[in-house]
């Protein structure tokens, strides 16, 4: 089965989505470790904010380039994992930089 290839009408709402999909990512790793860095939890809304939009630019970047069957589900795994990407980051850097670490 062929992918139907993007209508030029629609080219430019594909790279507007796509750079959203960009935008957006970075806004909920940039503002969940600056959530966590502070210690502030009410960024953590903005975070889980960004990830909402990004999940929307995501959406309809799918949409407009007809993802559809598999491509659908390796847009959700995508999601998924990027969901959970800056959490084990997070966990990962704070294990290794324990300042309790006797090796210091």
């Amino acid at each position: 089965m062929m992918i139907e290839p993007v209508a030029p009408a629609d080219m430019a709402a594909s790279f507007a989505a796509a750079a959203l999909v960009v935008l957006f990512g970075a806004g909920y790793a940039a503002v969940y470790a600056w959530a966590r860095l502070s210690g502030r939890k009410n960024l953590l809304w903005w975070a889980y904010g960004c990830y909402g939009l990004l999940t929307l630019a995501v959406a309809q970047l799918a949409q407009l380039n007809h993802l559809d069957d598999t491509w659908q589900f390796l847009v959700l795994m995508m999601l998924i994992g990027y969901l959970l990407a800056p959490r084990a980051i997070w966990r990962l850097c704070a294990g290794t930089h324990d300042e309790s670490d006797p090796g210091q």
